[in-house]
C-alpha cells in the first residue's frame, strides 16, 4: 500500500512504525524540516519537504502537481491537519473520511448542533456574529464563554460574567484577542461563538472506534481547566469508572459527529447529575493522555488508529487490559505565562519527585528558558508527568498536594536558548 502521511506531530508523539509496517507498506512523509527532523534516520520511508507558509493541502496539491503520483492512503494525526488530509483525499480521489464528516469534528458550532438534534445536552449557544446582532439577548443569564470555532488548548477563550459583558468588549474592541480587536476585519467575528458557561466536574473520554463501534474507553476528571492552565495555572486528570450507560452516552455522541473510525477525545461537564457534551475531536487527547491511556488498557491509541485508517480489522486484535487495575492521572505545570525568563527550579517538588506513586516525571533544569507559548509537552513545559494510584480518590488526592505544593523559580532570561529536560521513568 502507498502511504502518504501529513507529517506534523513529532514522530515520537505517534511512534508511526508500531502502527504501520514501513516495510510492507510504501510511506511517504510530507512536511516542513522541523516535522522530518522527528523521523527516525534509518526510518525506511521517503521524506518530502514543504516549505510550511501555506495549507498542507495547497502545498501537498502544488507538489503533486508537478510530481503527480498515486496513493492509496492519506493519513494525517494532526488536529491541525485533518481537513487538509481530506480535502486532499477528496482531490486524489482516495478512500477515508471526506470534508463534510471531517469538519462535524472540527468545528464547535456544527459538532454541538449535531449533538443537540441527536437529543444529547449541549450548552446554549450562538455564533458571534448573531449574538452581536440579537446584542447579548439570549435564553440564559450570568457567565458567558466566547471561544473560537476550531480552536485548541484554551487559546482566545475568554469567560464574561455576563452576556451584556461580552457583546460590550467585542464591539468596543476590548476582549484582547487581537483579530476580533483589530477591526481590521470584521469577517474575523464568523471564526467565534458565544455559549452559557456550564457549571460541574469535567470529563474527558478517550478511546477507538471502527465502522462507528466504541472499541476500548476510558473516563478521566480534570483537576483544573484548560482555561486556567493558559491563564498560568497547573492541570491534569485522573482516570475513573464508568457506566454502560456512559458508555452508550459516548457513542451517540460520537455516531451524532459522524466520527467512525479512529480515536476520539470527547469532553463533557458533568451538570446536576446530566452529562452536558462541550466538544469531541477525532484525535488522540493531549499531555499524556495517550501514555496513561496504554498503562490501564495496554492499547497504544496512535498505533491502533493507523491500523483501522488502513482498513485494517481491530476488533478482536486489542490487548487485555492490566490486572492490576490501577488508575493513572497526568499532570503538567505551566511557564508559558512567564515567557522571558528562565527556571531556575521548582520548589517544594522533592517530596513527589521520587514517590512510590511517580511513574514519569520530567521538569525543566536550571537555565532553561520558559515557553513563549502554551504547551502541555513534556521537556517544553515546567513539569510534565504521570501518577497512579489504587483507586481514582489516591491519584486526584496526590495530585492536589502536588499542585499545593509546588511552584515555580524563575529569574530573567539570560539568553534565548531552550534547555531540554531528561525524562526520568520510575516504575510504576
Amino acid at each position: 500500500m502507498k502511504i502518504l502521511v501529513l507529517h506534523r506531530v513529532p514522530y515520537f508523539k505517534i511512534e508511526y512504525h508500531r502502527g504501520i509496517s514501513h516495510d510492507l507498506h510504501e510511506v511517504t512523509y510530507f512536511g516542513t524540516e522541523g516535522a522530518l527532523a522527528t523521523l527516525p534516520p534509518d526510518l525506511r520511508c521517503e521524506r518530502v519537504s514543504r516549505p510550511g507558509t501555506r495549507p498542507a493541502f495547497d502545498e501537498a496539491r502544488d507538489w503533486l502537481a508537478e510530481r503527480p503520483r498515486a496513493f492509496d492512503r492519506v493519513i494525517s494525526m494532526s488536529e491541525y491537519e485533518l481537513l487538509d488530509a481530506a480535502r486532499l483525499r477528496e482531490h486524489l480521489g482516495v478512500p477515508g473520511a471526506p470534508v463534510d464528516q471531517v469538519a462535524l469534528a472540527r468545528d464547535k458550532v456544527l459538532m454541538k448542533r449535531a449533538v443537540e438534534e441527536a437529543g444529547l445536552r449541549v450548552p446554549r449557544f450562538l455564533p458571534l456574529p448573531r449574538f452581536l446582532e440579537r446584542e447579548g439577548r439570549v435564553p440564559w443569564e450570568g457567565r458567558t464563554v466566547l471561544k473560537p470555532h476550531r480552536g485548541a488548548s484554551s487559546e482566545d477563550v475568554l469567560v464574561f460574567d455576563t452576556p451584556r459583558q461580552a457583546v460590550t468588549a467585542v464591539t468596543e474592541g476590548r476582549t484582547g484577542v487581537a483579530r476580533l480587536d483589530s477591526g481590521a476585519d470584521r469577517a474575523d467575528q464568523e471564526d467565534f461563538q458565544v455559549e452559557e458557561f456550564v457549571s460541574g466536574p469535567i470529563r474527558h473520554y478517550d478511546g477507538l472506534v471502527q465502522h462507528g463501534e466504541v472499541l476500548v474507553l476510558t473516563a478521566s476528571e480534570y483537576l483544573g481547566t484548560c482555561l486556567r492552565y493558559a491563564q498560568g495555572r497547573p492541570m491534569g486528570s485522573f482516570q475513573i469508572g464508568f457506566s454502560e450507560e456512559t458508555r452508550a452516552w459516548v457513542a451517540r455522541a460520537l455516531a451524532a459527529v459522524r466520527i467512525e473510525d479512529g480515536t476520539f477525545h470527547l469532553e463533557a461537564i458533568v451538570h446536576e447529575g446530566e452529562l452536558v457534551f462541550l466538544e469531541v475531536g477525532n484525535r488522540v487527547g493531549g499531555a499524556d493522555v495517550v501514555a496513561t491511556f496504554e498503562l490501564a488498557t495496554g492499547v497504544h491509541l496512535p498505533s491502533y488508529e493507523l491500523r483501522v485508517l488502513l482498513g485494517e480489522p481491530v476488533a478482536g486484535t486489542l490487548p487485555e487490559p492490566p490486572a492490576d487495575g490501577r488508575r493513572y492521572g497526568w499532570f503538567v505545570h505551566p511557564g508559558h505565562h512567564l515567557a522571558g525568563r528562565e527556571c531556575r527550579g521548582l520548589a517544594g517538588a522533592v517530596a513527589f519527585r521520587a514517590g512510590p506513586r511517580v511513574v514519569a516525571w520530567t521538569e525543566l533544569p536550571p537555565g532553561a528558558q520558559l515557553p513563549d507559548h502554551i504547551t502541555y509537552q513534556a521537556g517544553e513545559t515546567v513539569l510534565a508527568g504521570i501518577v497512579a494510584g489504587d483507586t481514582p480518590e489516591e491519584t486526584r488526592d496526590w495530585m492536589v498536594d502536588l499542585f499545593d505544593s509546588v511552584s515555580v523559580d524563575t529569574h530573567p532570561a539570560a539568553t534565548a536558548s531552550l534547555t531540554p529536560a531528561t525524562p526520568e521513568q520510575v516504575p510504576a
